[in-house]
């Protein structure tokens, strides 16, 4: 009696582990991962402690001095330019002579000179624009006090009647929300690092592919697991490595501002801002890199890989361009708001908005809902492609070709 053959044929989730655990391997070892990795790092790094120096600078945004006569005018500079959301550090200095010579030094940005009557300033070279308005401010009260005085009034009391003076705001219709400008800096690095992972990510994708096709080792793969396990497996392993870097950036980055002390905002809202965009990163890379696979597969030389994913590139591209654009200056474009929504848009437009604040519940729910749904289309849609085209060498395949085959 013989002895049954055990069936040793591997089950399509082991197929595609053993595709991805490769991949991993091999990508961890890579010089240029690592290296890409840490220059990142460290660049992040370099822009936190430039911020904490500049930060650490005062904060007054200008340095004004001035003598005995004109010493009348600091408490009304300091107030103009707190109107005009301005800083105004004042100090006093013995003469004109002591006063240039500080100007002439960097400690003065400017040096109110003259009786009293009326304002004049000296700087060293320039006279900044927003401190020339605040100028512009004090020089119309004092002429509006001589003008007072001249017909029997008191100065003090009209300046004190006029400040007191207020416009009465009605609730608005909708609340509208505080955008923090940390908040903005991280959405804007969010989508930076979005950004970069799907385009080198999704490209490695198809230069794999591309990779495997020219050295015939597809053909060694395909001949013991099926061609959809080879992309999913492909897929999931570059895709694992990409996180890992995402995850060493992100947390990196993390705790170097909040060691700095350049974050400020709650830790929560920092981890909320690190969380969607590891979160973002898995659904963008898994809807576009199984897209980038399956373009792989149509060609078989590496200088076409360029040409063959570039379609889908540009809705990546475009994402990341409009986000930067717009968002820092108006957060809550509405523009933005729809497309960030569309799931071709959604992962570099939503981790932006999510990091920046104000998202309703209801779009970030929706934006994910409706990534999660398009991906099985797009699987069986790329898979179809994959399985067509990946043993086709030699002229490029064209895509309906490759829909078409049986």
């Amino acid at each position: 009696m013989s002895t049954p053959v055990p069936d040793v044929r591997m089950s399509p989730a082991a197929a595609a582990g053993l595709v991805a655990s490769r991949e991993i391997s091999i990508r961890l070892k890579s010089k240029a991962y690592r290296i890409s990795t840490a220059v990142t790092l460290l660049l992040i790094v370099a822009g936190i402690l430039v911020i904490k120096l500049i930060s650490g600078n005062g904060g007054a945004d200008a340095k004004v001095g001035f003598t005995t006569a004109t010493a009348g005018f600091s408490a009304p500079l300091q107030a103009a330019g707190k109107t005009l959301g301005e800083t105004i550090e004042t100090t006093q200095v013995p003469d004109e002579a002591a006063g240039r010579a500080k100007l002439a030094d960097g400690s003065l940005d400017a040096l109110l000179t003259g009786d009293g009557t009326s304002v004049h300033v000296q700087v060293k070279k320039d006279l900044d624009g927003k401190f020339a308005n605040v100028l512009q401010l004090v020089s119309q009260q004092v002429a509006v006090g001589q003008q007072v005085t001249a017909l029997g009034g008191d100065p003090a009391r009209f300046q004190a009647a006029v400040a007191s003076a207020k416009f009465v705001e009605d609730p608005p219709l909708e609340q509208p929300y505080d955008y923090n400008g940390q908040q903005l800096v991280l959405g804007i690095i969010a989508g930076i690092l979005i950004y970069m992972s799907l385009l080198m990510n999704g490209q490695i994708v198809a230069q794999g592919v591309v990779e495997e096709k020219t050295s015939r080792v597809v053909e060694l793969l395909l001949s013991t697991i099926k061609p959809w396990q080879l992309m999913a497996g492909k897929v999931l392993g570059i895709g694992a490595v990409g996180l890992i870097q995402m995850i060493v950036i992100g947390v990196g980055g993390l705790v170097a501002g909040l060691a700095m002390d350049v974050l400020t905002i709650s830790v929560s809202a920092a981890v909320g801002t690190v969380v969607w965009l590891i979160v973002w990163y898995l659904l963008g890379f898994l809807m576009y890199s199984i897209v980038f696979a399956a373009l792989g597969a149509l060609v078989s030389r590496q200088e076409d890989v360029g040409g063959v994913t570039t379609p889908a590139l540009m809705f990546v591209i475009a994402g990341y361009v409009i986000g930067i654009s717009v968002l820092p200056s108006d957060p809550g474009n509405t523009f933005v708001e729809v497309l960030s929504v569309i799931p071709v848009f959604s992962p570099t437009l939503m981790p932006m908005r999510l990091a920046m604040g104000g998202v309703p519940v209801w779009e970030a729910v929706v934006s994910v809902g409706l990534v999660v749904l398009l991906i099985p289309g797009l699987i069986w849609f790329a898979a179809r492609i994959y399985r067509n085209a990946v043993m086709r060498t030699g002229a490029k395949v064209k895509l309906r070709d490759a829909l078409r085959a049986a």
